[in-house]
C-alpha cells in the first residue's frame, strides 16, 4: 500500500502545467479559437490548462473579443452570452477496501479519499455583437464594453509571457 501511495504521489507530480499564454489554440487545445457568426457577431472560446484561473481565461476571452472589433473597424462590443466552464482532470484516484467472509457470507467496507493531483482547467466561452458609434448602455442582454480600453487594460495587467 505505501509503495502504491508513493507511486501515485508521484504520477501526479509530473503532470505540471504552467499557465496559458495569451495565443492561438495549441495542439493540446489551449488558447484562443473564434468563430464568426454573422458579420457584427462572433463566438470566442479561451481555453486554459491547470495553471490558468478562471479570472485569466474570462479576460483572454474577452481580450480576443476587443482584438476582433478594432481589427474589423469597431468601436465596441457586447457580450450577448457568456460561460466559464470548470473541469477536474488528471490526477490520482485513492481509495481503501476491506472485505470478507465466508460459506456464502460477506462483509465489505470500502471508502474514497479523493483524487491526489487533480487540476481544474477553465475555459471561457463569449458570444459577441460588435459596434461602431454611440455605445449603447448595458442591459439584460449583457455588458458593452470599449474595444480599446479592454484591450489596454487587460495587455497591461498580463505576464509578460502571455503579452502579445
Amino acid at each position: 500500500m505505501r509503495q502504491f501511495l508513493l507511486i501515485a504521489l508521484a504520477a501526479a507530480g509530473c503532470a505540471t502545467a504552467v499557465g496559458t499564454p495569451y495565443q492561438p489554440v495549441d495542439r493540446q487545445g489551449f488558447g484562443f479559437a473564434e468563430t464568426r457568426i454573422e458579420s457584427d457577431r462572433y463566438r470566442i472560446v479561451f481555453s486554459g490548462d491547470g495553471a490558468t484561473s478562471a479570472t485569466e481565461v474570462e479576460d483572454f476571452a474577452l481580450l480576443r473579443a476587443a482584438e476582433i472589433a478594432i481589427a474589423n473597424g469597431y468601436e465596441w462590443f457586447r457580450v450577448v452570452s457568456k460561460d466559464v466552464s470548470a473541469e477536474k482532470r488528471g490526477g490520482v484516484g485513492l481509495g481503501a477496501g476491506v472485505g470478507g467472509g465466508g460459506s456464502n457470507v460477506g462483509v465489505g467496507v470500502g471508502g474514497n479519499f479523493g483524487s491526489v493531483g487533480a487540476r481544474t482547467f477553465f475555459t471561457a466561452r463569449l458570444e459577441v455583437l460588435l459596434g461602431k458609434g454611440e455605445r449603447p448602455a448595458a442591459d439584460a442582454f449583457g455588458g458593452v464594453y470599449d474595444a480599446r480600453s479592454v484591450a489596454d487594460s487587460i495587455r497591461a495587467r498580463m505576464p509578460a509571457k502571455s503579452a502579445p
